[in-house]
């Protein structure tokens, strides 16, 4: 590259987004929460480039998902008025609201700059990835060395093992993106791809693991017949979101047998039932933006009822249950059901409508449905099983993954 294009490329919107992705994998192994600021110190590099460019700023163009995803911003920071965490519930909104106008913006500065910068985006993938697996690679194998280095080698503590089940489903979230960037060797794609995956089996953390051996084969699977893999998925997703009460409701009520699964599973099982109990009491508005963290029961465990509903009935699954875990400890480890418990019908409806949206809109760019589709896939089951729906970090990692869609379909197919 020339030094005129490479001091263009010092000016432009796409350096801090590069660097941003580039970093964001070993960023994740770190310490995952840091990434709602990285994003947003990236994002906002990026509108700045712009208006030193410009002199103007990167106004978003109206989207479908964008529109959507702000409706649904708006309706949470409503629903926080009936709340019983008003004030946490506006606050989250409005953060929210902010990352969706710095990552919409970064998008249109991305749309304004030069082709050619906005390709090398796609390049940080590789050596990112290849960090990022790496370095989780090494904390695992060392006993966590690496994350208890970051930290000043505090004494051991089962906290620092699971900020790996964060970062492996970050890493899931962006290996799908490996599959569009042109001109990497396949050979070396597969290997990267493969690590990613064999890494995720090895660390802690079944959800992550299931959300990258999904998001990845839906990647692949999804080139056989991308429009109608678009199609499919917007229709399908967003009637899954919309019955997951019933859903839940009609299998939880037979009472499986969750003895034989493992602590953590089983806990969270017992979350969703008593979630589905607690949206059917408020269907349609929700308890309230956040009010997951103060509903009433939250902090008590488990009644006897409730456990010989699932089998739990030996005297170390009465009081691991019982006694010593909670019904609703912060979230409900479940996208949907979290929405339809804090925003009710409305908000499911508006989620639901968000999906579809964001499939379809993936359908309608060829170069970019197959490995679009695996990066919401993978979200999705990351989503379904685990985290807050609301959790800063998590949002920011989403807007990056689909700014760099946004990015990387300017760049020629593989």
């Amino acid at each position: 590259m020339s030094g005129a294009a490479q001091r263009g490329f010092a000016r432009s919107p796409a350096l801090p987004v590069a660097v941003l992705l580039g970093v964001t994998p070993a960023l994740a192994a770190a310490q995952f929460r840091a990434m709602a600021l990285a994003v947003t110190i990236g994002f906002a590099l990026a509108i700045a480039a712009h208006w030193r460019n410009h002199r103007r700023l990167p106004w978003p163009r109206p989207s479908a998902p964008a529109l959507i995803s702000a409706a649904l911003i708006g309706w949470a920071l409503i629903a926080a008025l009936w709340s019983a965490e008003a004030r946490h519930g506006v606050g989250t909104a409005l953060g929210l609201g902010a990352l969706l106008v710095l990552a919409t913006m970064t998008a249109r500065a991305l749309e304004d700059d030069d082709a050619a910068h906005v390709a090398r985006i796609g390049k940080v993938l590789l050596p990112g990835l290849t960090l990022g697996i790496a370095l989780l690679a090494f904390d695992q194998a060392s006993g966590n060395l690496f994350r208890l280095a970051v930290r000043g080698f505090p004494e051991w503590s089962e906290r620092i093992t699971f900020g790996l089940k964060p970062a492996v489903a970050i890493l899931a979230l962006l290996l799908p993106l490996l599959l569009m960037v042109p001109g990497l060797p396949r050979a070396v794609v597969g290997a990267v791809l493969a690590a990613g995956v064999a890494v995720a089996i090895w660390l802690p953390g079944e959800s992550a693991m299931i959300a990258t051996i999904v998001g990845l084969g839906t990647a692949l699977a999804a080139r056989l017949a991308p429009r109608m893999a678009a199609q499919l998925m917007a229709a399908g997703l967003g009637l899954l979101f919309l019955a997951a009460p019933l859903l839940f409701a009609a299998v939880l009520s037979r009472g499986p047998d969750l003895s034989v699964l493992p602590q953590s599973a089983a806990h969270r099982v017992l979350i969703w039932d008593f979630v589905v109990e607690r949206i059917a009491e408020r269907p349609v508005l929700g308890w309230g933006m956040d009010a997951s963290r103060s509903l009433p029961g939250y902090r008590d465990g488990f009644d006897d009822r409730r456990l010989d509903h699932f089998g739990l009935t030996s005297p170390e699954e009465r009081v691991a249950y019982g006694q010593q875990s909670a019904q609703l400890p912060l979230h409900p480890h479940n996208a949907a059901l979290h929405i339809w418990l804090e925003t009710g019908l409305v908000g499911a409806v508006l989620a639901a409508a968000l999906l579809a949206a964001l499939a379809l809109a993936l359908g309608a760019v060829p170069a970019i449905t197959a490995a679009g589709l695996g990066v919401l896939v993978s979200g999705l089951v990351t989503g379904w099983l685990s985290f807050g729906v609301w959790q800063p970090w998590w949002v920011a990692t989403l807007m990056l993954a689909a700014v760099a869609l946004a990015a990387l379909r300017r760049s020629p197919t593989r």
